[in-house]
């Protein structure tokens, strides 16, 4: 056991009202929402890495909130009213973020959203989750909330949710009657008339090959998720928040009405409440949680002279995601190609996946350009049966906020405000 000084039991392992297990962006957003609810609250992160870890800053850094496609499956799997409610938290969330932070301190950049639709693309499949880039990486999910209303499923769209064929994406007049129908959707929460239109000149200008549509969604921007990360962890520092790096806990028990949170240090840290925000590490702690884990492979090229591009773009749902940073390209995703492989916490990179992502990137994004890789990474993002985030008092003492679908920069402000509340007004467990 570490023996602790009585300066260190006074301060950095003083007892807390809560204590937030994940110091990624869920579990940073949700201290900034506890603190600015209830001042006086004494607070402490812990994170078991160096540095958040997980896929807070191991994803794509894209500030989006679905790509058509996407969508189009989504409203079947979920149910048109609650992707809607999916879509406005996103949407809601990357203006928060904006709000606070502004751009330059963390690299935000409004350069649009775009969507490949490949000759011969398939029509929008059922699939449990849809790969995002967040993005972070990967796919997304809420609860109710509203600073901001849907409108009633339309009948038209409600019975498009019920069994009809799915839309062929790559036939044109099903292609421009999805992005009407969108469109008139998300007027509500984007304030746009058209969130989605086809931009199939640029094609050329991008220098894209093996691409039959391009839809540009100009609401969507891109962002350094280090450096969001960073100014968040300063922002909580200041409020008052304590944080502790390379700190797992091992486990947790009640006693005489506080927790004792295990750690590998030997000694207990002491607090009134915990709050879980590890994603798809959370099932080390709340095994019964609906969570699957899902790894999300990224590779960076080398610079690319006149790379003839800038914004994020999506491809089939999501499953793959690029985008330019600087004069380099970041491109992620293809887990649809192995889904049992890459349903781990595995932190790593597979030959498998790292091939097929540089087959796309040289069959499609640099078609006959010179490139090399030179950065290889992955995150591990957390699924489940449904695309809502969980948000939820597990008894008295537990709450947790995960599964964050690949969608965690976008929701993370909302979720994290989401569950705040939460704690302060004393929920009942769910």
């Amino acid at each position: 056991m570490v023996q602790q000084s009585v300066w260190e039991k006074e301060s950095f392992f003083a007892p807390a009202d809560i204590i937030i297990a994940g110091s990624g962006l869920v579990g940073l957003w949700s201290a900034y929402y506890l603190k600015k609810l209830a001042p006086s609250l004494s607070i402490t992160i812990i994170e078991r890495g160096l540095i958040p870890s997980g896929a807070s800053t191991r994803n794509a850094g894209f500030a989006c909130f679905g790509s058509l496609s996407e969508l189009v499956t989504d409203a079947r799997n979920l149910g048109m009213d609650q992707l809607l409610e999916l879509v406005d938290m996103r949407y809601r969330g990357i203006k928060k973020i904006k709000k606070i932070f502004g751009s330059e301190a963390i690299g935000y950049e409004k350069h649009g959203g775009y969507e490949l639709i490949g000759s011969g693309s398939p029509a929008p499949k059922n699939t449990p989750a849809a790969n995002s880039a967040t993005r972070t990486h990967p796919t997304p999910q809420a609860t109710p909330e509203a600073d901001s209303t849907t409108d009633a499923t339309p009948p038209d769209s409600q019975a498009a949710e019920q069994g009809s064929a799915a839309p062929d994406l790559s036939d044109l007049d099903q292609l421009r009657s999805s992005i009407d129908e969108f469109n008139r959707l998300l007027k509500k929460i984007t304030g746009q008339q058209k969130t989605f239109r086809l931009q199939n000149e640029k094609i050329g200008e991008f220098g894209f090959a093996n691409v039959q549509y391009l839809i540009e969604n100009q609401s969507e921007g891109q962002l350094h998720s280090g450096k969001l990360c960073q100014a968040l962890i300063r922002l909580v520092q200041s409020m008052g928040v304590n944080i502790l790096n390379n700190t797992g806990i091992t486990g947790y028990e009640k006693v005489h009405g506080h927790l004792l949170l295990h750690t590998q240090y030997g000694f207990p840290l002491i607090a009134q409440q915990m709050l879980v925000t590890t994603n798809a590490f959370a099932l080390q702690l709340l095994p019964q949680l609906d969570i699957t884990p899902a790894r999300g492979q990224v590779l960076v090229t080398s610079p690319i002279e006149g790379l003839p591009f800038k914004g994020s773009f999506h491809f089939d749902e999501g499953f793959y995601y690029f985008r330019d940073l600087g004069d380099r390209v970041l491109l992620g995703g293809a887990r649809n190609m192995a889904f049992e492989e890459e349903t781990t916490t595995e932190m790593a990179t597979t030959e498998r996946i790292q091939n097929e992502l540089e087959r796309f990137l040289g069959e499609v994004i640099l078609p006959g350009r010179f490139h090399t890789i030179e950065h290889r990474w992955s995150g591990i993002m957390a699924m489940g049966s449904e695309k809502m985030p969980i948000i939820k008092a597990v008894n008295e003492h537990v709450f947790c906020a995960v599964r964050m679908s690949g969608m965690g920069v976008a929701l993370a402000p909302i979720v994290g405000e989401k569950v705040a509340t939460l704690m302060t007004s004393g929920g009942e467990p769910g």
